[in-house]
């Protein structure tokens, strides 16, 4: 199997799977048992998170285990406006952009249910959020930011630290304007804007220094990286106001109940660790190989389309649209010529709905249910790329057929 889908997963690093081991039989222990074994465990968490604070420019006590990006995102969101309103700051507009993962749109519906005003940022042709636009959508009740660094289907790379950049400086001048403002006509201090970034797409390719990013929260994954599913993280930003949406232990600060999965903790430290290493030889040898791809696919099938040009793109990420089939006929052709891919729609109660970001791009449905993925990792080679370019090229051959029949 040619594996193309490294944006959905990405095979367990062998050298991550052996720092785990220990932690499964040897160091079994609770970290949160006092006697001795509990406590090597414990040490063995605070190492890592020590580490993983180092990689991404933080302080150890600013970072938050979780069960995933999903998590992390849900904490984010839910977790700042319970803390804020808990400390009677009523603001509620929330700033996100139109081409976001289901885990910042399910949140932010759930918050709009609960008053929460959401403004969704349109994005360009090549699905980048405009600095303007940001400033623009701003408002005196704007309580939180939240944008992805690079957008899980298509690539596209916001520019993460010029967004952050806008909210600082709003958060700068009001408070400058404030403090210069006679004491009898200040009135209330102004209450800050916060920025949340999903990086879980970004780490392979792009720094996350968090200081460099402008960031106040920051989700993170382990299984994007080469390490373990279930686990994750939240950076969280000292004197960011922050409070749990699960109960039932005092784990993590009190921010997040339930047993540490020492394991998987080991194994995200040692994952973030390597790609932090290996990041400049990846992105110079992954951007080659999709690069080799597309060329070879846009020369083979003429019909297809790049959905987004490649000039602002991830490395790893390809988004095609092949117009006159399914992607997901597709799809399944390309998985019995032994090729995984993923498709940009879903298949929700037998319905086929376009994705909602390729339609935010300006496409129309059917040409948008017409997209496929490819993303590459580390063990793709140009051999392997176009090997799968030709297997592509016989897939649509046979769906354009079937479709014509």
């Amino acid at each position: 199997m040619i594996y193309l889908d490294h944006s959905a997963t990405t095979p367990l690093d062998p050298a991550v799977l052996k720092k785990m081991l220990p932690y499964f039989s040897r160091s079994f222990a609770n970290p949160a048992s006092i006697h001795s074994l509990g406590q090597a465990a414990l040490k063995a968490v605070e190492d890592a998170r020590y580490n993983i604070a180092s990689i991404i420019g933080a302080k150890a006590t600013e970072i938050v285990f979780t069960s995933g990006a999903t998590e992390a995102n849900n904490l984010a969101l839910q977790g700042l406006i319970k803390a804020l309103r808990s400390k009677g700051d009523k603001r509620g507009h929330i700033i996100t952009s139109a081409i976001e993962h289901d885990s910042i749109l399910e949140p932010l519906h759930m918050l709009e249910r609960y008053g929460c005003k959401i403004t969704r940022l349109p994005v360009n042709k090549e699905g980048i959020v405009s600095p303007e636009n940001l400033r623009k959508a701003i408002r005196e009740d704007t309580v939180l930011v939240t944008i992805g660094f690079v957008n899980s289907e298509l690539g596209s790379v916001q520019a993460i630290d010029k967004l952050g950049r806008v909210i600082r400086k709003l958060n700068e001048k009001r408070q400058n304007d404030w403090q210069n403002t006679a004491g009898r006509k200040r009135g209330a201090k102004p209450r800050p804007i916060y920025f949340h970034c999903d990086a879980t797409q970004a780490f392979n390719s792009f720094s996350c220094k968090a200081n460099y990013l402008n960031v106040d929260l920051m989700s993170l994954s382990g299984h994007k990286v080469y390490g373990p599913k279930g686990i994750g993280l939240l950076y969280v930003k000292r004197d960011t106001p922050l409070e749990a949406i699960q109960y039932g232990g005092h784990q993590e600060r009190n921010l997040r109940s339930g047993t540490l999965n020492v394991p998987a903790i080991i194994g995200l430290s040692e994952a973030l660790k390597t790609a932090e290493r290996l990041r400049p030889k990846y992105v110079r040898t992954v951007k080659k190989i999709r690069n080799a791809f597309v060329k070879e696919v846009l020369k083979l099938i003429p019909e297809a389309k790049l959905t987004i040009p490649l000039n602002n793109n991830s490395p790893f990420h390809a988004n095609l649209l092949f117009p006159g089939v399914s992607g997901d006929s597709l799809l399944l052709a390309l998985d019995e010529m032994g090729v995984a891919a993923s498709t940009g729609s879903a298949c929700a109660s037998g319905d086929l709905d376009a994705s909602h970001v390729i339609a935010a791009l300006g496409y129309k449905e059917n040409i948008a249910r017409s997209a496929l993925r490819f993303s590459f990792g580390r063990s793709s080679t140009l051999k392997e790329a176009k090997l799968a370019a030709n297997k592509l090229k016989k897939a649509y051959n046979m769906v354009q057929y079937y479709y014509a029949s």
